[in-house]
C-alpha cells in the first residue's frame, strides 16, 4: 500500500517518523484516564446493583469483539462511592492494566471497571476507536512498560505520558473505517480456520473411538460388549475389568533424588514439569513422591474425568497427589493411552469419581479398577496403534498448518493496524 507523500520526525519513541501533518500527542492531554475499583467481597448487597462492573475476564470473554455491552456483575451506587472507581460514561475506552496488560474494548452503556483496567474518556480531538486500535497497535510495547513483583502494571501515571500520532479527526474516523473493515475480513478468515480445525478434531476422535471399540476390519463379525456405551464389539474380543490388567503402584522416591518431575496435562498428557513451567510453583524436594517407569499410567485422581490421565515417556517421578498404574499382563499400552483419552470413557470416570460437590470428586483406583476395558488380542492392539498413530499424525500435521495459517493472519492483523495507525500506510482513499 502506498506511503504519505512526506513525512516529519515523530516525537514518539519507537516511531521514527509521521506524516507531516499529522500530530505527536500525550494520552493525558488527548484523554482523560480514571483507574478502575474494587468494592470490598463481603458486603454483599455492594454486588446487588444495576451498574455493570467489568473485569478482565469479560473482556477476554469478548473474543476479538470491540464493544462491550453488559458484564456478568453489577454493583450498586454505595459499591460504587466506596470503591474508588467511578461512573464510566458510553464510549470509553477500556484497557486491562495490571497482570494481563493490553486487552482492549469500549463500552456501549454506563459501567465501572475493577482496579485491573484504566479506562480512557476521549477529549473531542480523539476518537474513542481509533485510540482503542492504537493501544492495540502498541500491546506488546505496555506489557513492556509493566513493573512490580507479584503482577505486572502499567500505572496511570505511565499511561499519562504515553505518546501517540494523532491524525485529524476526519482522517481518524478514515483510518478507524478501513481497519474495522480489514480487520473483519481477517477475522472471518480465521473464524473459517477455526472451524476447520474443530472437524478435524472431530475427525480425529470419531476415528480413535471407531477403532478402539470396532477394531479395523469392518466385516469382522460382532457380539454385545455388556457394555453401554461401547455397544457391539468385535466377536473375538474381551471386556476385562481395569483391575486385571493394570495394578495400581506406590514406589516413593529416594532422598535426595534428582529424577525427573513429571506431570499430567489434560490436553497433552504427561511431560516433564520443568518444559512447560518454567516460571510455575516447583517442590522443593521430590523425597517421597511416586517412581514412576516409561510405560505407566499417571492419573490425576482430581481431573481424570476430564482427561487428565497419560502414558508416560518417562522415567521419573510424580506428586503422590496422583495414582500410578502399570500394566500386570502383556498388552500395548498405546492402545490404552488412545482408549483412556478419546473422551469415551470420561462419563464413566466421572460416574465412579467420589466427593462431595463436583469440585472435589476424586476417582480412586478400587472404582477405577472396576470399570470394563474392551480387550482385543494383543497383536490386533499393535496393529490398531501403529494404524492411529499414522492416520491421528496426518489429522495433526493439518491442524497444526491451519493453526500456523491462523498465527500469520493475526500476525497480519497486527501488523495492519500497527502500519495505518503510526502513518506507515496511507489508507485514505481505500475504504
Amino acid at each position: 500500500m502506498k506511503r504519505y507523500p512526506e513525512y516529519k520526525e515523530s516525537s514518539v519513541d519507537w516511531i521514527e517518523e509521521i506524516p507531516a501533518h499529522w500530530e505527536s500527542k500525550r494520552l493525558g492531554h488527548v484523554s482523560t484516564i480514571f483507574k478502575g475499583g474494587t468494592p470490598k467481597r463481603n458486603v454483599d448487597r455492594y454486588f446487588q446493583g444495576d451498574l455493570p462492573w467489568a473485569r478482565p475476564v469479560d473482556i477476554t470473554a469478548l473474543k476479538g469483539a470491540l464493544y462491550i455491552d453488559d458484564t456478568e456483575i453489577h454493583i450498586s451506587e454505595e459499591a460504587l462511592a466506596n470503591s474508588g472507581a467511578r461512573r464510566l460514561p458510553a464510549g470509553t475506552v477500556l484497557l486491562t492494566s495490571r497482570a494481563t496488560i493490553g486487552e482492549t474494548a469500549i463500552t456501549t452503556v454506563p459501567m465501572a471497571t475493577n482496579q485491573g483496567f484504566s479506562n480512557f474518556v476521549c477529549h473531542e480531538r480523539l476518537l474513542n476507536i481509533y485510540l482503542l486500535y492504537y493501544l492495540q497497535a502498541i500491546k506488546d510495547w505496555l506489557i513492556s512498560l509493566g513493573s512490580g513483583s507479584t503482577y505486572l502494571e502499567v500505572t496511570k501515571g505511565t499511561l499519562v505520558g504515553v505518546r501517540m500520532p494523532l491524525p485529524p479527526l476526519s482522517e481518524q474516523t478514515q483510518i478507524a473505517n478501513f481497519l474495522d473493515h480489514k480487520t473483519e475480513q481477517i477475522d472471518e478468515l480465521i473464524r473459517i480456520k477455526e472451524r476447520q480445525i474443530g472437524l478435524l478434531q472431530e475427525q480425529r476422535t470419531a476415528l480413535i473411538n471407531q477403532a478402539v471399540t470396532k477394531g479395523l476390519d469392518p466385516n469382522v463379525e460382532m457380539k454385545p460388549s455388556g457394555v453401554e456405551w461401547i455397544a457391539e464389539i468385535p466377536a473375538h474380543w474381551k471386556v476385562i475389568n481395569t483391575k486385571y490388567l493394570f495394578r495400581l503402584v506406590t514406589e516413593p522416591a529416594p532422598k535426595n533424588n534428582n529424577y525427573e518431575l513429571l506431570s499430567i496435562y489434560t490436553s497433552i498428557g504427561v511431560r516433564p514439569r520443568k518444559e512447560l513451567e518454567e516460571r510455575g510453583n516447583r517442590a522443593t524436594t521430590t523425597d517421597g513422591y511416586w517412581l514412576v517407569k516409561k510405560g505407566d499410567f499417571i492419573v490425576n485422581k482430581l481431573l481424570a474425568w476430564m482427561g487428565a490421565i497419560g502414558l508416560s515417556n518417562y522415567e521419573g517421578v510424580t506428586s503422590p497427589a496422583y495414582d500410578i498404574l502399570r500394566k500386570s499382563r502383556p498388552l500395548n499400552e498405546r492402545f490404552y493411552e488412545y482408549l483412556f483419552r478419546c473422551g469415551l470413557y470420561f462419563l464413566e470416570f466421572k460416574k465412579r469419581s467420589r466427593g462431595i460437590m463436583e469440585v472435589r470428586l476424586r476417582l480412586y483406583f478400587n472404582q477405577f479398577g472396576q470399570i470394563p476395558l474392551v480387550f482385543p488380542p494383543v497383536h490386533e492392539q499393535d496393529k490398531i496403534t501403529n494404524f492411529l498413530d499414522r492416520k491421528t499424525g496426518q489429522i495433526d500435521e493439518l491442524i497444526a498448518a491451519e493453526q500456523r495459517k491462523i498465527e500469520l493472519l493475526k500476525e497480519y492483523r497486527q501488523s495492519l493496524i500497527s502500519e495505518a495507525v503510526t502513518g506507515k500506510i496511507d489508507v485514505r482513499n481505500e475504504v
